[in-house]
Order: C-alpha cells, then sequence, then structure tokens
C-alpha cells in the first residue's frame, strides 16, 4: 500500500513552493525575530573591526559588555511590556528611586548592604506593580500611566535624595560589587555583566518553557482572545509590570558599581535606550512577538556602533543619527514582517 500524504501537509508544500525567495525570508524572520538582530551585529562587528583592528581587542569588547550592561538589564523589563503591548518610559525614574533610597539608607541608617539590595528589588517591583494597577484598574494606555509615573517616580527620588550623589566608598562593599571586575581568558568582564546575562537567562527560560510566559505572549497578540481562552489578562498585565519592575531595582545595584557611585543624575536616556535595544532586537512594538535574546543582541549593536564609530573617529552626533536610523529601520522591517501571509 503506497503512504498518502495528509491534506495539511500538501497544502504546506504547495504554499511553500510558490512562495517567492523574498516570502520565504519574510516567513523565516517571522518565526526567528532574533535572525535579523544576530545579522547585524556580525556585520557591524565586521565593518567596524576592518575600519579600526583596535575595536576587536579583548580591552574594547569588555569595555563595550561593560557599558552595555546598565542598559541590557533595563532592556529585559522593557521587553516583557512591549510583548505585551505596552511601553514603559518610567525605566529610569524606578531605576534612580530605588538606587538613592537603598543609597541613603546603607549610608546614613547603617543598613545592611544585602537589605539595601533587597530593598532596591522591593520598591522597583512595588513601582512596577503601581504601574500595572494603574494600566489594568483605570484602563489607561502604559504610555500615558507611565509617562505621569516619571514624574512621579523622579520626583520622590530627587526630594528623598536632596539632589545628593553618595559615592561609593561611603556604601557596604557588597552595594558596589557589581563594579568589581575579573579575568575571562583575555577579556575582562564585571560581576554586573555576569548578573545580566544570569538576568537574561532567567527570563528567556521564564519566557519560552513556563505557563506564564505563554500567556504573556497570548496577551500581547490579541487581549480580547487571551481573555476568551481564559487567561486572567489583568492579572498577567500586573505580573508583567511588577516583574519589570524589580528588575529595574536589580538593575540599580548593577549600576551603583558601574557608576562608582549612587546619582540622581545617573543614566538620563534609560527610557529611549532600554526601548531602542528592545526595538533593534526584533521585538514588535505592536506586542506577542520578540525574546531577550533579541533584546540583548540589540544592546549589544548599540554598544558596538558607538564604540566602533567613536573608534573610527565619527563625531558623536553622527553616533546618534547612526542609532536613530538604525530604530527606524527596525521598526520598518518589523511592519513587514508582521504583514506575512501563510
Amino acid at each position: 500500500m503506497t503512504a498518502t500524504i495528509p491534506p495539511t501537509s500538501a497544502a504546506q508544500q504547495f504554499a511553500l513552493r510558490r512562495h517567492t525567495p523574498l516570502q520565504r525570508v519574510q516567513h523565516l524572520l517571522h518565526a526567528h525575530p532574533a535572525i535579523s538582530p544576530f545579522l547585524v551585529l556580525v556585520i557591524s562587528f565586521v565593518v567596524f573591526a576592518t575600519l579600526n583592528p583596535r575595536f576587536a581587542s579583548p580591552n574594547s569588547l569588555s569595555l563595550v559588555l561593560q557599558q552595555v550592561a546598565v542598559i541590557g538589564a533595563l532592556a529585559v523589563g522593557q521587553t516583557l511590556i512591549i510583548l505585551t503591548a505596552g511601553i514603559d518610559l518610567s525605566v529610569g525614574a524606578i531605576v534612580i528611586l530605588s538606587m538613592m533610597l537603598a543609597a541613603r539608607l546603607a549610608e546614613g541608617q547603617g543598613l545592611p548592604a544585602a537589605l539595601a539590595v533587597l530593598l532596591a528589588v522591593l520598591i522597583g517591583a512595588t513601582a512596577g506593580a503601581l504601574n500595572g494597577g494603574l494600566v489594568t484598574r483605570l484602563k489607561l494606555p502604559p504610555f500615558i500611566v507611565t509617562l505621569g509615573t516619571l514624574s512621579v517616580f523622579t520626583a520622590v527620588g530627587l526630594l528623598y535624595s536632596e539632589g545628593r550623589s553618595v559615592q561609593a566608598t561611603d556604601l557596604p562593599a557588597l552595594l558596589s560589587w557589581t563594579g568589581e571586575s575579573f579575568p575571562v581568558g583575555r577579556f575582562r568582564i564585571t560581576v554586573g555583566v555576569v548578573a545580566v546575562l544570569l538576568l537574561y537567562l532567567a527570563v528567556g527560560f521564564a519566557l519560552a518553557k513556563t505557563a506564564w510566559g505563554r500567556h504573556v505572549y497570548a496577551v500581547g497578540d490579541d487581549k480580547e482572545a487571551a481573555r476568551l481562552a481564559g487567561i486572567r489578562v489583568d492579572r498577567v498585565l500586573v505580573s508583567v509590570y511588577l516583574v519589570a519592575g524589580a528588575i529595574y531595582g536589580l538593575t540599580a545595584w548593577i549600576l551603583i558599581g558601574r557608576a562608582g557611585a549612587a546619582s540622581p543624575n545617573a543614566i538620563t536616556d534609560a527610557n529611549l535606550e532600554s526601548i531602542t535595544a528592545v526595538v533593534i532586537g526584533g521585538t514588535s512594538l505592536f506586542g506577542g512577538r520578540g525574546a531577550v535574546l533579541g533584546t540583548l543582541l540589540g544592546a549589544l549593536i548599540v554598544g558596538f556602533f558607538r564604540s566602533g564609530l567613536s573608534l573610527a573617529g565619527v563625531d558623536d552626533q553622527y553616533r546618534v543619527l547612526a542609532v536613530g536610523v538604525l530604530v527606524i529601520l527596525a521598526v520598518a522591517v518589523d511592519q513587514w514582517i508582521r504583514k506575512v501571509r501563510s
């Protein structure tokens, strides 16, 4: 007896045959969003290494990793929120608030270092939960909610800190521990870089292998369909904002080690830079598609462009221009990919 091909398989084979090469690429990028940023990362590395061989040196690459650690960590939380078709403009303000409260309490009140770190995470989680609560209870757009809390958290952080920085030398050693570096072969990385990589692994696993992760994607793809499928959409959204806030609180610890101080004026461009890394990394601004691997690649791309163009002697303004062009191209590619048809 000859085997028969199931109708669905035959239909799929016919569909693949009638696709043009460009449509096949479109389908491939739709199924694997991290491919685009990976190719951009490889091409940028080759180009910048050709322009200036110093770019490919272990010292330069180690510095890039250290520079993108903070924004890379923030971009993890931003990725979670954008996956639900939201956006968080209060990222930087939450980090500063968490950092200044923990630092001031550790400096002035003698709070144990471990408790100060835990407090930073709890403060961030609370701020994130507040954002999520406002989005779900008041049914306001995430853009408006986080734009408002950006001002609220910024003001609270400045009022509490009185606009005064706290140097790492005045803090317990554990708070600045994330800034300590150690050799890995010919490279030199910091504890903060390792913490960020572990964070990516943890969140990547949660999104890919847990029911919560599947619910996050479902809510971002279509909230109403997710609700009809029995998913508690509001609970998922609040949990996403809470987890993102906790990540921002953890980033405050990494930032103290990186900056060597707790300053209310640190990372002023954190909001835009975290969104930039997420968008360049292939996560759709419309929700439901993307991965933290792409976000990591996006953060590295931004770091490569800044370091590579700097070593090439390009003016700062052109570096900003290049990143802006990358963002526009990334969104344009995302729009094209979303039009994929079977």
